[in-house]
Parts: C-alpha cells; sequence; structure tokens
C-alpha cells in the first residue's frame, strides 16, 4: 500500500502544471498526444463541414488571429467554416476555426478579437488537458488519438468533445466556470497586448447573451456557458487591460482589420 501510495504522490507531482494565472493544474496528457488529437479533429471537421471562400471574412479573421497570436507565438492554421452558427473555437496543436455566423454578428474587429482571444486562452492554460486528465486518465490517451478519427463512435465523440468542439457531434461537454473565467481573464489581456480595445468585451458578451434569448440559442454560449458574474469580472480587470492597450498602441501595434 505505501508504494502504492508512493507511485501515486510520484506521478501526481510528475503531472502538476501552472497555468498562465498562476494556478496549479493536473495534466496526464503529452502535448504531442494532445496535439495530434487537435490536428486531427480538425482535419475532420475541414473535410465535413463548408470552409467559407469569402476573400473578406477570411481577411478579417486572418487579420485578427495574425495580431493576437503574433503575442503567444507559433504557426497558427485558421480556417472561416460557412456555417451560420455563433461559435469559434482553438485546438492544441494551434488550431482555430471560426464560424461566418460569429463574424456576422460582431461590429467591429475588437469584438470578434475577444473571441479570438478567449478560445487561444483555452489552449494556452491547456484546459484540453486538463479535462481529459481528470476524466479520462493518462491510461487510454494513446487510445483517444485513434478516437478523434471517428467522431461518430461514443469514445470519439467523448474525445472532441473534450478538445472543445464536441457541439459539433451532439455532445456537449462545456467548460467549468474556472476554465472559462481564467479563458476570459488570459482572452483579455491577449488582445489588449495586440492593441485592440478590451472595453469592447463587455459589447460582446452582451450581444452574445442577447442572441442566446432567441428560439436558436447561440452555439457558443451552449458549449461554453455564460454565467451572471463574467462581466463584473471583465470589468474588473478592465484598467489593466486598458493599460496594455496604451501600451501596445505607444509601441506601434495599431490592428487595422475592416470587416
Amino acid at each position: 500500500m505505501k508504494l502504492i501510495i508512493t507511485l501515486f504522490l510520484l506521478m501526481t507531482i510528475s503531472a502538476c502544471a501552472t497555468s498562465p494565472t498562476g494556478r496549479t493544474q493536473l495534466v496526464f496528457m503529452p502535448d504531442d498526444e494532445l496535439d495530434a488529437m487537435g490536428l486531427q479533429a480538425f482535419n475532420t471537421l475541414k473535410s465535413e463541414k463548408p470552409v467559407s471562400q469569402d476573400t473578406r471574412e477570411n481577411q478579417f479573421v486572418r487579420c485578427i488571429t495574425d495580431a493576437i497570436t503574433r503575442e503567444v507565438g507559433g504557426e497558427w492554421e485558421v480556417i472561416v467554416f460557412n456555417d451560420g452558427s455563433l461559435n469559434a473555437f482553438a485546438l492544441p496543436g494551434n488550431k482555430i476555426g471560426v464560424h461566418s455566423g460569429l463574424i456576422d454578428l460582431v461590429d467591429n474587429q475588437d469584438q470578434l478579437a475577444t473571441v479570438i482571444g478567449h478560445e487561444v486562452g483555452h489552449v494556452l492554460a491547456k484546459h484540453s488537458n486538463e479535462r481529459m486528465s481528470q476524466k479520462l486518465g493518462a491510461q487510454v490517451g494513446v487510445s483517444l488519438i485513434a478516437a478523434v478519427a471517428a467522431p461518430q463512435t461514443a469514445l470519439g465523440q467523448t474525445a472532441v468533445s473534450l478538445l472543445g468542439v464536441g457541439a459539433e457531434y451532439g455532445i456537449i461537454m462545456p467548460f467549468s466556470r474556472l476554465h472559462e473565467s481564467e479563458a476570459d481573464t488570459i482572452g483579455l489581456e491577449l488582445m489588449a497586448k495586440a492593441g485592440f480595445n478590451p472595453s469592447e468585451s463587455i459589447t460582446l458578451w452582451l450581444k452574445m447573451a442577447q442572441a442566446s434569448q432567441g428560439p436558436q440559442p447561440a452555439e457558443f454560449l451552449s458549449t461554453h456557458p455564460s454565467h451572471a458574474t463574467r462581466i463584473d469580472d471583465l470589468q474588473k480587470l478592465m484598467p489593466k487591460a486598458m493599460g496594455l492597450m496604451q501600451q501596445a498602441h505607444a509601441a506601434g501595434k495599431r490592428p487595422n482589420c475592416a470587416k
């Protein structure tokens, strides 16, 4: 029993990580396995969903994602899907998907930057890894990579859902309140550092909340639950975020992404 406890403690210690906000996490899955799953899920989506060929739409989204991902580094693949639902997602392996319906909803670059920053925040904080580690454990990690390739199977749907795009296959496994709050914090700072106006995040979430009151709830809010305290929390973070935006502007970072 002592040996078992010792091994468990060693595994727990080795699996500890720290999120960008300083929170201690328990993550078992190797990053390369999560990246492989993200790539497989993204390729499946590209083969099953129509991709937008609208040049203006793509340039608008690419302009925003380029500015935000420049703050975190790496090469990011960005696809606009021709889908009227209000949705966007980012996957391990630096993959970003934006639905055309969300582009239609936003008024400007800053509002879309709010959502993209939020989704990139989930990736940076390894929320998918954390959820898989908590719910499934490291021992099934290898089988999950293959399962993502068959999203219509039970295990495949669960795996894809844990990555953050489960609504695409009818299974919704929302991020926790903690993950949502953390992604909001990271996303707000990211968009501000890139030179976007963080105050537009308040307008964006109000628009999303209003859209969710109709007969067809906003898909983004169904898979990324909105909480009553979200806007209050953002307002508390706003002084710091506005300072980051001013620093970005002083450094010459002034995105000009035309919708």
